[in-house]
């Protein structure tokens, strides 16, 4: 899905950006044919502030990992800053909080004291994220244990249906995506072991490595203008 971002009084130096992301309720996600989401209006916010125009694109996350890796011109967002994506991207600064779970059905009572414990287990990941590139490092294996698939909705399903055991996401996204399926998080969902490891300085918007760096240096402080202003705090309000 498609949605062009109107910003006004763009300067004529601008280029027009691409900002790539996926299906990730409630940071970024599409509806009624647009892409919303906290992490969205922060980086709509973002580009009004700097004045950068650019086109929002949701797209399953292996290939939006892909692209701004590869292509110039590219944002991409909610993404987790981790050793093994150092040095793959330019990183404008922080846009959404977050904490990471294995979660398991509350009517299996899954206790999970050590992660090692969990290799017994079959996982639903979704493919290329952060949570799975997590797991294969402390080595899990897709098809064996891990159990992936292009959205976090599809994950949920699979463990809903008993199709794995744990399913490993983002706190916010696990609530979220459980109410939009009628469920209450609270009772249909347990964290059977928090993956500390992951997610403690949140959610990043990011830049291949060919951006220029005025351009990313444009983008950190319009961030840090958004973050003075009290705009995160009242979007952060709004969602959360």
């Amino acid at each position: 899905m498609l949605s062009l971002l109107g910003c006004t009084g763009a300067r004529a130096d601008s280029p027009t950006l691409k900002a790539l992301t996926e299906e990730f309720p409630p940071y970024n996600f599409t509806q009624n044919g647009k892409i919303t989401g906290f992490s969205t209006e922060v980086v709509q916010a973002l580009l009004r502030e700097v004045k950068i125009q650019a086109e929002f694109q949701s797209l399953p996350w292996a290939r939006a990992y892909e692209m701004a890796q590869n292509a110039d011109n590219v944002l991409i967002f909610s993404v987790a800053r981790t050793p093994q994506r150092e040095k793959l991207f330019k990183w404008v600064g922080t846009i959404a909080p977050t904490r990471y779970f294995l979660y398991s059905l509350s009517a299996r009572q899954l206790k999970i004291d050590h992660l090692e414990q969990a290799k017994s287990y079959q996982i639903a990941t979704v493919n290329e994220a952060v949570g799975e590139q997590y797991l294969v490092s402390r080595g899990f294996v897709k098809g064996q244990n891990l159990q992936p698939s292009n959205k976090y909705d599809i994950s949920y399903d699979k463990l809903k249906r008993g199709r794995v055991d744990l399913w490993i996401a983002p706190e916010l996204v696990a609530s979220y995506l459980a109410r939009q399926a009628g469920d209450d998080p609270a009772t249909t969902l347990t964290r059977s072991f928090r993956i500390s490891d992951l997610g403690n300085d949140g959610y990043y918007l990011a830049v291949g490595m060919h951006t220029p760096d005025a351009l990313v240096e444009r983008l950190r402080k319009g961030l840090e203008t958004l973050k003075s202003n009290g705009i995160y705090d009242a979007l952060k309000n709004k969602w959360f």
